[in-house]
This record gives structure tokens, C-alpha cells and sequence, in this order.
């Protein structure tokens, strides 16, 4: 992004990406309470309101993102039990809806496994091999991976534990299900649940959040 701060806490309509994001979810009735991990040398979060909110609690990140879903899962280990859900968001992707994450919630409730927002691939797709195209890959069956990501405590707890044991490439909590043996569902969600990573996203998140 070429800026003087990470990518959450650049401004995004008179506030922050992370706060964008806090108060979609904030606003999502069934959230009791959110974590939010960080870097230990975090030094933007305590300046910011909703570092106060009672509902939000904070705690130190890891090196990867497996580590600091893994973090938050034993943060709340004397709290959650085995089958209770835990949602994982990427506070990057300010324009998550309640009527996503509703959707995703009620389309999960009888699962005893958990799934994912994503959407399908609507781009022709090509195989690049040293700068030339090889092929053309059928997008049929290709979506893209978004969050929130939700499954059962106990059974994202040990596969991402199993994965790193193993040596899993863990690029999302659904591939650390699948290595473990399970079948996490999709659930299409809003293409608009855009995540920050070049400049022009916080344009797009701009009109998206504005007409909402």
C-alpha cells in the first residue's frame, strides 16, 4: 500500500478500516464479543475509541495468520466449548454485511463441520508458466475463499494444530479443514466483501460503504 502505518488503520470514511470493520460486526446481533489480534508492537490500537468498547478484547498475534487464529482460539480456551462456533474475519475486508454473515449462519446451523463466504471465479482463469499462458482452466468449479470462515471450535482447533505439526501450506482456516479431513461448505456471499490490498480498494470500499 506504500503507506506510514499497516493496512487496518488507514483512514476509510472519517474513520479506519479496523473500525469499518468492528462496527459491521458490532452490529451483527449474535456476537457476544470479539477478539481482535495484534501485533505486540501494535501502536495504533490504543488510540482509537473502539479499542475501549466492552464487547472487544485484544491479544497478541503471531508471525502468520494461522498463528494468530491460533492465538485467539486459546485465548478463549476455558470459555468455549467443543462445538461452539467461532467465526474468523479478516479485519481487511471492511464491507462484510449482517445479511452475509446471516445467510452463512443459518445456511451452517445444522453442519457439524462450519464453511465460508466466497464467491464464484467470474474471470477467465490462465495457467502462467514464465510469462506465458499454457492454458485456460475451467472456472466451473473455482470460487473465490472470503470471511468470515466459520467451524466448530474443538475441530479448527486441531486442525490448525495438525497442520502446522504436519507442515500444511495454511493459507485460510477452510485449507487447514481440508488437510484435516473435512469438507467445509461455500456459501456465496457479496462480491462487494472486498479486502484492502491495493490503494484503489479503499476507493471502492468508499462507495460501497457510503450507499450502505
Amino acid at each position: 500500500m506504500k503507506a506510514d502505518r499497516p493496512k487496518q488503520y488507514l483512514p476509510l470514511l472519517n474513520k479506519t478500516v479496523i473500525e469499518q470493520t468492528l462496527d459491521r460486526l458490532l452490529s451483527y446481533p449474535l456476537f457476544d464479543r470479539l477478539l481482535v489480534g495484534l501485533s505486540p508492537e501494535d501502536q495504533y490500537w490504543d488510540t482509537l475509541p473502539v479499542s475501549h468498547h466492552k464487547q472487544i478484547s485484544r491479544y497478541d498475534g503471531g508471525n502468520e495468520r494461522v498463528d494468530t487464529v491460533l492465538n485467539g482460539l486459546y485465548a478463549i480456551a476455558d470459555k468455549a466449548q467443543p462445538q461452539d462456533w467461532v467465526l474468523v474475519h479478516d479485519v481487511a475486508r471492511p464491507c462484510v454485511t449482517t445479511d452475509d454473515i446471516a445467510r452463512m449462519i443459518n445456511a451452517l446451523d445444522d453442519s457439524s463441520v462450519g464453511g465460508i463466504l466466497g464467491v464464484p471465479v467470474a474471470d477467465t482463469v490462465k495457467r502462467v508458466v514464465d510469462g506465458g499462458i499454457v492454458d485456460t482452466v475451467d472456472r466451473s468449479s473455482l470460487w473465490r475463499a472470503y470471511t468470515p470462515q466459520m467451524f466448530r471450535y474443538q475441530t479448527l482447533l486441531s486442525a490448525l494444530e495438525e497442520g502446522l505439526q504436519n507442515g500444511v501450506t495454511i493459507t485460510d482456516e477452510a485449507s487447514a479443514i481440508e488437510a484435516h479431513g473435512l469438507v467445509p461448505q461455500m456459501i456465496q456471499g457479496s462480491a462487494e466483501n472486498i479486502k484492502i490490498t491495493q490503494p484503489g480498494d479503499l476507493e471502492m470500499a468508499e462507495i460501497y460503504l457510503s450507499r450502505t
